[in-house]
């Protein structure tokens, strides 16, 4: 189902001041193509669990309009918007078996929709087994790993079908090996069932890795939606260029005179843009060592981290909140001379940003 955010806006009184207005989503504009998975990222603040709750309906928007298709849900309360939620806490029944929580929300039906034991029986039996957990079944909550919980949080979410699955940081209670464990999951549950989905989360990894397509936001503005390959490589200004990436972009202080990029005293690239004060960001692989290099940084150490090598160097220029960090090939050879390191840069890995409004040049 395809999903349509028309300047949707929502605003809250603050709690510390009754006289201010906090807008947590400001004019939210896209579209969500259908069955396919949207990752909505952004620090803790920006308003992604607050877009969610409207999407869902447990909010209700100061302004714009939210379709579902070609039906406007806006004032549709949420058990009619067919919408599965999956919140970052599970919010399991205790009391209740595995087959008891997966089964809870088919028992609510009624009227026309209300279902038989028997079938309510193979769907939840159908759902469970999507997510691995149908040896499972007559196990409590106490009794399951986070892992575990969580699919049946999942299955819980799927087993009305709904034509929408919205999914609340789902992985942040979890450790690092089940994190990359359920996400795959999610990812393989999402690709058999078709469902459109919207995976919120502050891990750009993990929105990057199983994502169709990312949203990054910053204080309830939509900064950039595309393909997370593309996003990355093609970052629209200079939070969307911090926020991905682990390590972190380099960003130094720089300018562009005569249609030459430099950093110091150091002429880095050409360029076809005017003069002016910029700042430019260099991803941590697009730094080539050489001794002949334009750009010199003093040296300071190589750390070696399984399949990764890095390079730890310093340039007054750099205004990153820590130091330089390159990435090379093992297989690269580093020459220090004197504790300088000079390296020339790749082209499509370095981004040139306006210093009035960080946008990307």
């Amino acid at each position: 189902m395809k999903i349509v955010l028309e300047h949707l806006t929502k605003q809250f009184i603050s709690r510390h001041n009754s006289s201010e207005i906090v807008t947590a989503v400001d004019d939210f504009n896209f579209e969500i193509p259908d069955g396919k998975l949207v990752g909505l990222l952004g620090p803790s603040g920006c308003g992604k669990s607050t877009t969610l709750n409207l999407i869902c309906g447990l909010e209700v928007p100061t302004e714009g309009k939210i379709y579902f298709g070609d039906l406007d849900v806006t004032d549709l309360p949420p058990e009619n918007r067919g919408v599965g939620m999956v919140f970052q806490n599970y919010a399991l029944y205790p009391h209740l078996t595995v087959r008891q929580n997966i089964m809870f929300p088919l028992e609510n039906l009624k009227g026309e929709q209300k279902l038989s034991k028997e079938v309510m029986n193979e769907k939840v039996l159908e759902a469970a087994r999507l997510v691995q957990i149908d040896t499972l079944m007559e196990r409590k909550p106490s009794e399951l790993s986070g892992g575990q919980q969580q699919r049946v949080a999942i299955a819980r979410a799927l087993v009305k079908t709904p034509g929408v699955l919205l999914l609340d940081e789902p992985l942040s209670n979890l450790d690092a090996r089940l994190r990359l464990q359920t996400r795959e999951q999610i990812r393989r549950i999402q690709k058999e069932t078709g469902i459109t989905t919207i995976f919120v989360t502050h891990d750009q990894e993990e929105a990057m890795s199983i994502s169709d397509l990312i949203i990054v936001m910053k204080e309830g503005m939509m900064q950039q939606m595309g393909k997370p390959q593309e996003v990355y490589n093609h970052p629209a200004n200079l939070f969307v260029a911090k926020f991905l990436g682990t390590p972190a972009i380099n960003v130094f202080e720089g300018k562009i005179l005569n249609h030459k990029v430099y950093i110091g005293e150091d002429m880095i690239l050409d360029t076809d843009a005017e003069d002016q004060e910029i700042y430019i960001g260099i991803r941590p692989e697009g730094f080539i060592p050489d001794k002949n290099g334009s750009f010199r940084c003093r040296f300071d150490r190589i750390e070696t981290t399984g399949r990764d090598t890095s390079i730890v160097c310093h340039n007054d220029s750099c205004i990153s909140d820590s130091d330089i960090r390159v990435i090379v090939d093992s297989d690269d050879e580093i020459n220090n001379d004197n504790g300088i390191i000079r390296f020339n840069l790749k082209a499509n890995k370095t981004h040139l940003f306006s210093k009035k409004d960080e946008k990307v040049i």
